[in-house]
């Protein structure tokens, strides 16, 4: 009797909003958890088409609250590959290859690592991780830091590696490359433009490595079937009403909620 509550003790306790929404494979999703997973998708798209980022740094904090991190990291890498090739339609002028090849080429390097790292380590130590990574970034943006001018280009592949990392492992590459990119001082345009190739290419092989390691399950392709439509619909409504929305003020109260859920993940 004793080992056998021992062994229950020791068992990690599962996640309360998985609790609430009775987590079963995908064929068999509650209701409940179905709506969560459309409007945290719909959320994340529609702030991708008003300030320029969401699918992963909104996005994944909020699916890890409902799926394990096995499928949310992988379908976030397809939602966001989906959306990122629309959005590069618009911006394609702005890419600036001969600048971002460094930074490609070392996240290529990273990114088995972060995918690995979601198969090997325990799930609450990726889960702590991420919050960090999350909140941090947020304060770094509501700090609106005035950073130091970068003039070598070598900097560009530890800042790969590093997004490449945090792609692989949770669909976040997004932190290094931004900040190296403010420290180079991109022109607004050129730095959306360059974004949007950057994340595109590394979603592809994100999306590449999961499927090389198994993480492409049924239960992923399900979900991904099943957020198609709202990420379409939170695309169509976020560029429909960007012009009426001040994206300075809806990006802070966006920021504001990335440290309140990394927090949330750390805790």
């Amino acid at each position: 009797m004793e080992a056998t509550e021992a062994a229950s003790l020791s068992r990690p306790r599962p996640h309360p909003i998985r609790v609430l929404f009775v987590l079963h494979p995908l064929q068999d999703l509650a209701p409940l958890l179905l709506v969560a997973v459309a409007a945290i998708v719909f959320f994340a798209s529609f702030t991708q088409s008003v300030v320029g980022f969401g699918t992963a740094m909104v996005g994944m904090p909020l699916m890890v609250m409902a799926l394990e991190i096995r499928i949310a990291a992988p379908l976030i890498a397809l939602l966001g590959l989906t959306l990122e090739t629309i959005m590069l339609l618009h911006y394609r002028q702005s890419v600036n290859l001969m600048v971002m090849w460094r930074l490609i080429v070392a996240a290529v390097l990273g990114i088995p690592l972060g995918v690995l790292a979601i198969q090997r380590i325990p799930e609450q130590v990726v889960l702590t991780a991420l919050g960090l990574v999350i909140a941090g970034y947020a304060i770094y943006g509501l700090l609106r830091l005035r950073l130091p001018r970068l003039e070598s280009n070598l900097w560009a592949y530890g800042a790969g590696f590093l997004s490449g990392l945090l792609g692989g492992a949770y669909n976040t590459a997004g932190p290094p490359v931004v900040i190296y990119g403010h420290c180079k001082r991109w022109p607004p345009e050129q730095f959306r433009g360059n974004l949007q190739g950057f994340f595109l290419v590394i979603d592809i092989v994100v999306i590449a490595n999961h499927a090389a390691v198994g993480n492409l399950s049924a239960e992923v392709w399900r979900a991904y079937a099943i957020a198609l439509l709202p990420l379409a619909l939170g695309f169509i409504v976020g560029t429909r009403l960007a012009k009426r929305i001040d994206p300075a003020l809806y990006s802070r109260i966006v920021l504001v909620m990335l440290v309140l859920l990394g927090v949330r993940l750390v805790l």
